[in-house]
């Protein structure tokens, strides 16, 4: 509750949740997100071929009812296919950054340790050097 107790302030957070783990929350914010953003898009097809019409003053009601179902469906049809091009697009990428990501990760270890394998060697020495006099 906030403090002037009314409703809470914020969304939930998934330990408020009773059986609700972070990963099972991201999935559904994810498809709540998706849902609105294709809802949106929906509406701005449907604006679109609103103004379409308007500058075809001739068509009948009935004609102009079908140009705008034609122009949000083929409207839909190319907004989904532009979006699964992003979606493999953006599969690819990732597959590619993790690759470079496990590359650079395994340089920094290997640079990492040869250092830490170098400082002990002069450590060594030093202690090694210090014995003898």
């Amino acid at each position: 509750m906030s403090e002037g107790g009314g409703l809470p302030c914020g969304p939930p957070y998934a330990g408020e949740i009773p059986g609700a783990d972070g990963a099972a929350m991201d999935r559904a914010i994810n498809e709540i997100e998706g849902f609105l953003l294709w809802e949106a898009e929906k509406d701005r097809a449907r604006i679109r071929a609103e103004a379409f019409c308007a500058g075809l003053p001739w068509l009948t009601d009935s004609q102009r009812r079908e140009v705008e179902l034609h122009y949000c469906r083929d409207q839909r049809d190319a907004t989904w296919a532009y979006l699964e091009r992003i979606a493999v697009r953006s599969a690819t990428l990732r597959t590619e950054y993790e690759g470079v990501y496990r590359a650079l990760r395994r340089r920094l270890i290997t640079v990492f340790l040869g250092g830490t394998v170098a400082v002990a060697a002069l450590v060594t020495v030093a202690v090694a050097g210090l014995a003898v006099r």
